[in-house]
């Protein structure tokens, strides 16, 4: 039941109302009683929190939390790709001219996620990769690569759950979701982050600054969410370097680069 509770308060619901209502609560000083609580049933590393508990003024401050330096360390390796945020690596394949990908029982094309074909075209034939972020998780996203900022932007006016129930009974829910894409060039190849908000309540935070950017900074940080997709286009990733399904944490290496582009 407490599980239960603590991810309606982060991923919210499917009503509108009651949404704002768990919203102002985990930003309220009443839920600062709750975080005990959740730490003990999410079994939280306090160790590695960029503060100390007791500096948390609400569950939503926890919820959106920094880490220690060196808490999440970056693979070294130039060659490789990291992993963006904690998480599961829910699934990964190619992407073909017609593919649609499925996303816990939904099926998705690339321009759905995108906005359009002519976004989508870049893509084909590369790798799309899918992480899921559960209440528990580190919630701030960083960057899988060196690259620069070619683009960024925004779409979905109106939201739909991410959490397990949502993507699986919900009406298109990553379609509909509100999401914010980031693209970078790295080399002559385009990588699209594409970070899917919580429903009816659009908060992404986009925290860089600067068109350079390089592997492990940190690039956005969800304030209600949820789930990262990564777009690679053909070319950029090797196609057997890619990390098996399960859990992974930010910094850790989820892919290789192409022996063309190393």
């Amino acid at each position: 039941m407490k599980k239960l509770f603590y991810q309606a308060c982060i991923e919210l619901t499917n009503h509108r109302l009651l949404s704002r209502i768990l919203r102002a609560f985990s930003r309220s000083k009443i839920s600062r009683r709750l975080i005990p609580s959740f730490i003990k049933t999410y079994q939280l590393n306090e160790k590695e929190m960029g503060r100390p508990v007791s500096e948390y003024t609400h569950l939503h401050d926890l919820f959106i939390r920094t880490l220690k330096p060196g808490a999440r360390p970056v693979d070294p390796d130039p060659k490789s790709v990291i992993s963006p945020v904690d998480g599961a690596i829910a699934q990964a394949g190619q992407l073909e001219e017609n593919t649609s990908f499925s996303v816990k029982g939904q099926m998705y094309t690339v321009a759905e996620m995108l906005g359009g074909q002519e976004e989508a075209a870049r893509y084909r034939d590369g790798l799309y990769i899918i992480l899921y972020l559960s209440p528990k998780d580190y919630h701030r996203i960083h960057s899988p690569v060196d690259g620069l900022v070619r683009k960024q932007w925004s779409l979905g006016g109106r939201s739909y759950p991410v959490n397990e129930a949502g993507l699986r009974y919900g009406r298109r829910p990553l379609s509909r979701n509100y999401r914010m894409i980031t693209e970078l060039q790295v080399a002559d190849k385009h990588l699209a982050i594409v970070k899917v908000g919580a429903m009816n309540i659009n908060t992404i935070e986009w925290t860089h600054r600067s068109t350079e950017i390089k592997k492990g900074d940190e690039i956005a940080y969800f304030s209600f969410g949820s789930t990262v997709v990564l777009l690679a286009e053909k070319g950029l990733l090797d196609p057997d370097s890619v990390a098996d399904a399960g859990s992974i944490q930010m910094g850790a290496r989820l892919a290789m680069k192409e022996e063309s582009d190393r």
